[in-house]
């Protein structure tokens, strides 16, 4: 599948409420362009299971890419989970997913975990809302 339009992508991620209706409660997601071929997404999904979905991208629609990303998932005021790209080239349980991982407890900040269906080259957000769904209903939500 080709990497979305700028138009598609903003249709998605404007879309998401109404594809999730049970789901999400709200989200204030947005694209902001930056230049002629590039965006930021920014904003948050409420899930009805009580977490919070915080987005950053930078997409770049002439190569077909989000050149860079942080999404931070929050119960409350508790981060309980991270992705990033950041690599970590020495860890050889991270090497599937290479650079894409997550971080949770134990210990969130050196727990690393690959991140399966996170990439540079598609939208990662049904992946990451799919995430989220699983860890509310892992969490007794």
């Amino acid at each position: 599948m080709p990497f979305p339009t700028r138009i598609e992508y903003e249709a998605l991620i404007y879309a998401l409420p109404q594809r999730y209706l049970n789901e999400i409660k709200a989200s204030n997601l947005r694209l902001f362009s930056t230049s002629r071929s590039t965006a930021r997404v920014e904003g948050e999904i409420q899930f009805a299971n009580g977490l919070v979905l915080r987005v950053k991208e930078v997409v770049d629609f002439q190569t077909a890419r989000i050149t860079d990303y942080g999404y931070t998932v929050f119960r409350g005021a508790e981060k309980i989970r991270w992705y990033d790209p950041q690599p970590h080239p020495d860890d050889a349980s991270l090497q599937p997913t290479f650079p894409h991982h997550y971080h949770q407890d134990p210990n969130i900040k050196h727990h690393r975990l690959p991140a399966q269906g996170i990439t540079f080259t598609a939208p990662n957000l049904e992946t990451l809302i799919n995430d989220c769904l699983a860890l509310g209903d892992l969490r007794g939500f």
